[in-house]
């Protein structure tokens, strides 16, 4: 992949958004995407295939869903709000951007973010990168799904013993927060011809998240990732698709059932209590059937919608609009998954989690 000429690395000025997707900063810091790190739904799928090979439908998905949770339902910021982004009808607030997600796309338990209550979501904590990098050498220098597996259970687990808002939100945690560990093989790997599965070694994984210095020595610069020298994306022919994620997704289900249940602490450390699907959806879904074929998936991306009208109206006055043009879109996962059909879901089960309760419209506590 280029990263010279047209696609040269340009360091963020001061009015430029980048947030906490270090692929996305690396997009906008190499003219993948635009510069100022606002970008329409069409940006984000065509720069997300141009530089990383995600698959069509994937890129599809998590750019309209990026559009309405937030942005202005065409567009949105990978970092905090801007004002570049004007007030346009419809709209209630300012748009938060991806920075301004919490539990509605972004996620507490981020391999190298700190969780929202504690750090802010949007810092690299140096320590967190410390750790996965060390657990990359300890596996000959090699950032596999294996390594990511067992580095997702450490942080899983820490965000339980330390995070007393730690929220583990239907499709935030089930969809997002597996992806914000797959994605980081399946996209950062160098997928050259000796090895086009890809292979993630330490020095790819600092340029990706804008870390400098020798181990154990590291320093960050925020908004700073840079698409590494002589790397390769995935080949176009092996994209990776929504039902590619799924499998990753699953297979990490199925070594660590705790990443399946949402749930959270509820108001002190160490008391994560999950919620039985069963009683979220009607008896659609249930601890048995989740790990089965796609339906952790199903159950992500249906209750994502069923949720949608109480997210939405902070944000946009037209809700159905939002909803109609969200709609669409798991639509299209769910036909393409083969889904059960969920048609109700009860969030007031999630009414003992400060985590869910306390967070205000802009996404901070």
């Amino acid at each position: 992949l280029s990263n010279q000429g047209d696609h040269a690395f340009v360091a963020p000025g001061s009015g430029d958004r980048r947030g906490p997707c270090p692929g996305l900063n690396a997009m906008a810091n190499h003219n993948y995407f635009p510069h100022n790190g606002i970008g329409t739904i069409a940006d984000f799928i065509e720069g997300c295939q141009a530089a990383f090979g995600m698959g069509v439908d994937l890129a599809t998905f998590l750019a309209i869903y990026g559009a309405i949770f937030d942005g202005d339902l065409t567009s949105y910021s990978i970092g905090g709000p801007s004002p570049s982004l004007p007030l346009v009808g419809g709209l209630l607030g300012q748009p938060q951007g991806l920075s301004g997600s919490h539990n509605k796309y972004e996620s507490d338990t981020s391999p190298v973010y700190g969780d929202l209550y504690q750090y802010g979501n949007n810092v690299l904590q140096l320590s967190q990168f410390k750790s996965l990098y060390e657990l990359g050498q300890t596996n000959g220098d090699s950032v596999d799904l294996g390594v990511l597996t067992n580095w997702r259970a450490q942080r899983f687990q820490q965000s339980i013993s330390e995070n007393p808002y730690f929220f583990y939100a239907p499709f935030s945690g089930t969809i997002v927060s597996s992806a914000a560990y797959t994605f980081i093989y399946r996209f950062m790997a160098n997928h050259t011809a000796e090895n086009p599965e890809g292979v993630l070694d330490g020095e790819t994984l600092k340029s990706f998240y804008g870390v400098t210095g020798d181990y154990p020595n590291f320093s960050h610069q925020q908004g700073h990732e840079k698409f590494p020298d002589n790397w390769y994306k995935r080949n176009p022919v092996d994209a990776y698709t929504i039902p590619y994620l799924t499998l990753d997704a699953t297979a990490m289900q199925l070594q660590h059932l705790e990443f399946l249940p949402v749930g959270g602490n509820t108001g002190t450390v160490n008391s994560f209590t999950g919620v039985d699907p069963s009683n979220l959806t009607g008896g659609v879904f249930n601890a048995q059937n989740l790990l089965e074929g796609n339906n952790a998936v199903c159950f992500a991306v249906q209750a994502a919608l069923q949720m949608a009208p109480d997210l939405l109206k902070p944000l946009v006055s037209d809700v159905g609009a939002a909803v109609s043009q969200l709609s669409s879109a798991v639509g299209s996962v769910t036909s393409e998954l083969s889904c059960p059909q969920l048609t109700q879901f009860d969030d007031s089960q999630f009414s003992q989690f400060p985590g869910f309760t306390k967070l205000k419209a802009d996404g901070t506590y």
